[in-house]
């Protein structure tokens, strides 16, 4: 008996279209109608995008990348330089603020790529049996 097997899709060559916020089908599709609102389907390719279920990975990985960027910067000026406290607070604050704001659609984005390369949650084309039944 011939066992179907579908095609291998390229993990990092999905999450890296995902990060740059192009459909992780085609690579040419926006992923995203807004800043963290994904579009329900690819505009070029049609790929069916509302499977995902990022939830709470994206700014976990944030606050993750951006706590230890930032808490590096500041221990290494606490401990180099006698820099004023309220100016590392005002330089690293925003630091953080705009690391969080460019980083977050990014990760999101990869972690769609992953779920669709994964065909996790609805991305293989069968019913996701994690879904929450309407019954």
């Amino acid at each position: 008996m011939i066992e179907y097997r579908p095609q291998q899709r390229d993990v990092a060559l999905a999450m890296r279209r995902g990060a740059f916020g192009r459909c992780p089908n085609c690579g040419k599709g926006r992923i995203f109608t807004a800043y963290l609102k994904v579009a329900p389907r690819c505009s070029v390719c049609g790929e069916d995008l509302s499977h995902h279920r990022a939830d709470d990975a994206p700014p976990y990985f944030t606050m993750l990348i951006v706590g230890h960027i930032v808490v590096a910067g500041i221990l290494t000026c606490v401990m180099t330089s006698d820099i004023p406290l309220w100016i590392l607070g005002v330089v690293f604050g925003t630091l953080t603020v705009v690391l969080s704001l460019v980083l977050l659609p990014m990760i999101k984005g990869a972690i769609i790529g992953l779920q669709w390369a994964n065909r996790m949650h609805g991305f293989s084309g069968e019913a996701d049996p994690d879904a929450i039944s309407p019954y």
